[in-house]
Protein backbone atom coordinates (compact mmCIF):
# COMPACT_ATOMS: atom_id res chain seq x y z
CA UNK A 1 0.00 0.00 0.00
CA UNK A 2 1.29 3.56 -0.77
CA UNK A 3 1.13 5.81 1.97
CA UNK A 4 1.10 9.73 1.20
CA UNK A 5 4.22 10.74 3.43
CA UNK A 6 1.83 13.93 4.50
CA UNK A 7 -0.56 12.15 6.47
CA UNK A 8 -0.89 13.30 9.72
CA UNK A 9 -2.16 9.96 11.10
CA UNK A 10 -2.44 6.88 10.00
CA UNK A 11 -4.31 3.83 11.86
CA UNK A 12 -6.63 0.67 11.13
CA UNK A 13 -10.27 -0.02 12.05
CA UNK A 14 -11.14 -3.60 11.54
CA UNK A 15 -9.24 -4.07 8.18
CA UNK A 16 -10.19 -0.76 7.20
CA UNK A 17 -7.23 1.87 6.56
CA UNK A 18 -7.92 5.24 8.19
CA UNK A 19 -5.54 8.41 6.65
CA UNK A 20 -5.77 11.98 7.89
CA UNK A 21 -4.91 14.87 6.07
CA UNK A 22 -4.65 18.80 7.05
CA UNK A 23 -7.12 19.79 4.25
CA UNK A 24 -9.73 18.26 1.60
CA UNK A 25 -7.32 18.72 -1.27
CA UNK A 26 -4.63 17.31 0.49
CA UNK A 27 -6.76 13.82 1.68
CA UNK A 28 -7.77 14.04 -2.25
CA UNK A 29 -4.36 14.09 -3.78
CA UNK A 30 -2.90 11.16 -1.74
CA UNK A 31 -6.66 9.08 -2.51
CA UNK A 32 -5.56 10.33 -6.33
CA UNK A 33 -1.97 8.77 -5.58
CA UNK A 34 -3.24 5.82 -4.45
CA UNK A 35 -6.03 5.64 -7.16
CA UNK A 36 -3.10 6.11 -9.70
CA UNK A 37 -0.63 3.33 -8.53
CA UNK A 38 -3.89 0.98 -8.72
CA UNK A 39 -4.01 1.85 -12.24
CA UNK A 40 -0.16 1.36 -13.01
CA UNK A 41 -0.61 -1.77 -11.49
CA UNK A 42 -3.13 -3.10 -13.57
CA UNK A 43 -1.60 -1.75 -16.86
CA UNK A 44 -0.65 -5.12 -17.89
CA UNK A 45 -4.29 -6.01 -18.30
CA UNK A 46 -6.54 -5.35 -21.81
CA UNK A 47 -9.57 -3.60 -19.59
CA UNK A 48 -9.50 -2.10 -16.21
CA UNK A 49 -12.77 -2.01 -15.12
CA UNK A 50 -13.55 1.25 -12.26
CA UNK A 51 -16.50 2.11 -10.43
CA UNK A 52 -16.25 6.02 -9.92
CA UNK A 53 -18.69 7.52 -6.86
CA UNK A 54 -19.85 11.21 -7.81
CA UNK A 55 -20.70 14.11 -5.36
CA UNK A 56 -18.70 16.62 -3.10
CA UNK A 57 -16.61 14.34 -1.56
CA UNK A 58 -15.22 12.96 -4.95
CA UNK A 59 -14.36 16.67 -6.69
CA UNK A 60 -10.55 16.88 -4.90
CA UNK A 61 -9.79 13.67 -5.58
CA UNK A 62 -11.12 13.40 -9.41
CA UNK A 63 -9.12 16.61 -9.99
CA UNK A 64 -5.92 15.77 -8.89
CA UNK A 65 -6.62 12.39 -10.35
CA UNK A 66 -6.95 13.55 -14.02
CA UNK A 67 -4.20 15.79 -13.34
CA UNK A 68 -1.91 13.05 -13.36
CA UNK A 69 0.52 11.98 -16.40
CA UNK A 70 0.56 8.76 -18.11
CA UNK A 71 -2.26 6.88 -16.71
CA UNK A 72 -3.44 3.81 -18.78
CA UNK A 73 -6.83 5.77 -19.41
CA UNK A 74 -7.56 4.07 -22.64
CA UNK A 75 -7.99 0.71 -21.11
CA UNK A 76 -10.51 2.02 -18.39
CA UNK A 77 -14.10 0.87 -18.14
CA UNK A 78 -15.57 3.10 -16.20
CA UNK A 79 -19.24 2.45 -14.44
CA UNK A 80 -20.95 4.75 -12.11
CA UNK A 81 -22.76 3.93 -8.75
CA UNK A 82 -26.37 5.46 -8.76
CA UNK A 83 -28.64 7.53 -10.66
CA UNK A 84 -31.29 9.43 -10.10
CA UNK A 85 -34.89 8.39 -11.10
CA UNK A 86 -36.46 10.58 -14.26
CA UNK A 87 -33.22 12.83 -14.21
CA UNK A 88 -32.30 13.76 -17.48
CA UNK A 89 -28.51 13.54 -18.55
CA UNK A 90 -28.13 17.16 -18.65
CA UNK A 91 -29.45 18.02 -15.36
CA UNK A 92 -27.04 19.45 -12.81
CA UNK A 93 -27.65 16.95 -10.36
CA UNK A 94 -27.30 14.18 -13.24
CA UNK A 95 -24.24 11.78 -12.03
CA UNK A 96 -23.60 11.15 -15.91
CA UNK A 97 -23.61 14.73 -16.21
CA UNK A 98 -20.95 15.30 -12.89
CA UNK A 99 -18.52 12.04 -14.55
CA UNK A 100 -18.85 13.99 -18.05
CA UNK A 101 -17.60 17.08 -16.79
CA UNK A 102 -15.22 15.79 -13.87
CA UNK A 103 -13.59 12.63 -15.88
CA UNK A 104 -14.27 12.34 -19.13
CA UNK A 105 -13.78 15.18 -20.52
CA UNK A 106 -10.45 15.81 -18.86
CA UNK A 107 -9.00 12.32 -19.58
CA UNK A 108 -9.26 9.76 -22.65
CA UNK A 109 -11.26 7.18 -21.01
CA UNK A 110 -11.81 3.93 -23.02
CA UNK A 111 -15.04 3.76 -22.40
CA UNK A 112 -18.03 4.93 -20.09
CA UNK A 113 -20.92 2.56 -19.00
CA UNK A 114 -24.12 5.41 -18.13
CA UNK A 115 -26.75 4.80 -15.91
CA UNK A 116 -29.87 6.27 -18.09
CA UNK A 117 -32.11 6.94 -15.19
CA UNK A 118 -35.06 8.14 -17.73
CA UNK A 119 -35.38 4.68 -19.33
CA UNK A 120 -38.81 3.84 -19.55
CA UNK A 121 -37.97 0.50 -17.66
CA UNK A 122 -35.69 1.03 -14.72
CA UNK A 123 -35.67 -2.53 -14.05
CA UNK A 124 -34.16 -3.71 -17.30
CA UNK A 125 -31.72 -0.95 -16.78
CA UNK A 126 -30.73 -2.56 -13.59
CA UNK A 127 -30.28 -6.14 -14.80
CA UNK A 128 -28.45 -4.86 -18.14
CA UNK A 129 -26.74 -2.86 -16.02
CA UNK A 130 -25.52 -5.64 -13.24
CA UNK A 131 -24.75 -7.93 -16.18
CA UNK A 132 -22.51 -5.73 -18.06
CA UNK A 133 -20.85 -5.14 -14.37
CA UNK A 134 -20.28 -9.05 -13.65
CA UNK A 135 -18.88 -9.61 -17.07
CA UNK A 136 -15.73 -6.77 -16.18
CA UNK A 137 -14.86 -7.74 -12.66
CA UNK A 138 -14.14 -4.21 -11.41
CA UNK A 139 -10.82 -4.02 -9.88
CA UNK A 140 -11.06 -0.40 -8.44
CA UNK A 141 -13.29 1.27 -6.85
CA UNK A 142 -13.49 5.22 -5.72
CA UNK A 143 -16.38 6.00 -3.07
CA UNK A 144 -17.24 8.05 -0.45
CA UNK A 145 -20.33 7.77 2.94
CA UNK A 146 -23.84 9.99 2.67
CA UNK A 147 -24.16 12.21 5.84
CA UNK A 148 -27.08 8.74 6.80
CA UNK A 149 -23.93 6.35 6.27
CA UNK A 150 -25.18 5.07 2.81
CA UNK A 151 -22.64 3.62 0.63
CA UNK A 152 -23.83 4.69 -2.93
CA UNK A 153 -27.29 4.79 -2.30
CA UNK A 154 -27.94 2.49 -0.07
CA UNK A 155 -29.25 4.25 2.49
CA UNK A 156 -30.18 2.62 6.41
CA UNK A 157 -33.84 1.93 5.45
CA UNK A 158 -32.74 -0.13 2.05
CA UNK A 159 -29.28 -1.38 2.58
CA UNK A 160 -28.48 -5.35 2.93
CA UNK A 161 -25.16 -6.38 3.62
CA UNK A 162 -26.67 -9.50 1.31
CA UNK A 163 -28.67 -8.15 -1.03
CA UNK A 164 -29.14 -10.75 -3.58
CA UNK A 165 -29.30 -8.20 -6.27
CA UNK A 166 -26.08 -6.41 -7.56
CA UNK A 167 -28.18 -3.01 -8.32
CA UNK A 168 -32.00 -2.25 -7.82
CA UNK A 169 -33.90 0.85 -7.21
CA UNK A 170 -34.29 2.25 -3.95
CA UNK A 171 -36.14 5.03 -2.20
CA UNK A 172 -34.13 7.87 -0.71
CA UNK A 173 -34.62 8.73 2.78
CA UNK A 174 -35.37 12.11 3.86
CA UNK A 175 -31.38 12.81 5.47
CA UNK A 176 -30.05 11.73 2.09
CA UNK A 177 -32.27 13.94 0.01
CA UNK A 178 -31.75 16.87 2.34
CA UNK A 179 -27.90 16.61 1.91
CA UNK A 180 -28.25 17.13 -2.44
CA UNK A 181 -30.18 20.01 -1.87
CA UNK A 182 -27.19 21.13 0.98
CA UNK A 183 -24.78 20.30 -1.16
CA UNK A 184 -26.32 23.06 -3.73
CA UNK A 185 -27.46 19.45 -6.26
CA UNK A 186 -31.16 21.04 -6.36
CA UNK A 187 -32.49 24.10 -5.59
CA UNK A 188 -34.84 22.64 -3.50
CA UNK A 189 -36.11 20.19 -1.36
CA UNK A 190 -38.64 19.15 -2.78
CA UNK A 191 -37.04 18.92 -6.23
CA UNK A 192 -35.07 15.75 -5.20
CA UNK A 193 -36.26 12.93 -6.95
CA UNK A 194 -37.72 10.29 -4.30
CA UNK A 195 -35.91 7.20 -6.09
CA UNK A 196 -32.58 6.18 -7.66
CA UNK A 197 -30.60 3.24 -9.25
CA UNK A 198 -28.19 2.34 -7.05
CA UNK A 199 -25.57 -0.91 -7.22
CA UNK A 200 -26.07 -2.41 -3.88
CA UNK A 201 -23.44 -3.08 -1.04
CA UNK A 202 -22.58 -6.85 -2.12
CA UNK A 203 -21.37 -5.54 -5.52
CA UNK A 204 -19.54 -2.82 -4.04
CA UNK A 205 -17.70 -4.98 -1.73
CA UNK A 206 -16.50 -7.84 -4.43
CA UNK A 207 -14.15 -5.11 -5.67
CA UNK A 208 -10.89 -5.98 -4.55
CA UNK A 209 -9.98 -2.02 -4.24
CA UNK A 210 -12.18 0.38 -2.16
CA UNK A 211 -10.63 4.33 -2.04
CA UNK A 212 -13.19 6.54 0.25
CA UNK A 213 -12.43 10.15 -0.34
CA UNK A 214 -14.82 11.65 2.62
CA UNK A 215 -13.55 14.87 3.18
CA UNK A 216 -15.62 18.05 5.26
CA UNK A 217 -16.89 18.89 8.23
CA UNK A 218 -20.57 18.11 7.32
CA UNK A 219 -18.81 14.30 7.31
CA UNK A 220 -17.31 14.20 11.18
CA UNK A 221 -20.43 12.88 12.60
CA UNK A 222 -20.86 9.92 10.08
CA UNK A 223 -16.91 9.24 9.77
CA UNK A 224 -17.50 8.57 13.50
CA UNK A 225 -19.93 6.47 13.64
CA UNK A 226 -18.55 4.70 10.91
CA UNK A 227 -15.60 3.66 12.76
CA UNK A 228 -17.17 3.25 16.28
CA UNK A 229 -20.34 2.00 16.38
CA UNK A 230 -21.34 -2.03 15.53
CA UNK A 231 -21.35 -3.34 11.77
CA UNK A 232 -25.17 -2.67 10.95
CA UNK A 233 -27.22 -1.22 8.32
CA UNK A 234 -28.30 1.33 10.63
CA UNK A 235 -24.76 2.75 9.51
CA UNK A 236 -24.29 1.01 6.05
CA UNK A 237 -20.79 2.65 6.04
CA UNK A 238 -19.76 0.59 8.83
CA UNK A 239 -18.81 -2.86 6.33
CA UNK A 240 -16.09 -0.86 5.17
CA UNK A 241 -14.25 -2.02 8.14
CA UNK A 242 -14.99 -5.79 7.03
CA UNK A 243 -13.29 -5.46 3.56
CA UNK A 244 -9.83 -6.53 3.10
CA UNK A 245 -8.42 -3.98 1.21
CA UNK A 246 -9.88 -0.49 1.65
CA UNK A 247 -8.60 2.66 2.46
CA UNK A 248 -10.36 5.79 4.36
CA UNK A 249 -9.56 9.42 3.44
CA UNK A 250 -10.22 12.08 5.48
CA UNK A 251 -9.09 15.86 6.63
CA UNK A 252 -8.87 17.53 9.46
CA UNK A 253 -12.64 18.59 9.18
CA UNK A 254 -14.34 15.06 8.54
CA UNK A 255 -12.26 13.60 11.07
CA UNK A 256 -12.69 15.85 13.66
CA UNK A 257 -15.17 13.85 15.82
CA UNK A 258 -12.99 10.84 16.32
CA UNK A 259 -11.16 10.13 19.69
CA UNK A 260 -7.85 12.30 20.06
CA UNK A 261 -6.63 9.95 22.01
CA UNK A 262 -6.62 6.77 19.71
Amino acid sequence: MTTCNNAIKQFTCGSLVIEIYEDSESAGEAAARATADELQKLDHLDKIAVIFATGASQLATLRALTAIDDLPWRKVQAFHMDEYVGIAADHPASFRRYLRENLTQKVAIGEIHEIDGTAPNPDQVCADYASLLRSTHPRLCLLGIGENGHLAFNDPSEAEFDDPMDMKIVRLDVRCRRQQTAEGWFKSFGEVPESALTLTIPTLLRVPKLIASVPGARKAAIVRRTLEEPISTDCPATILRTHPNATLYLDLESAAELDKGD
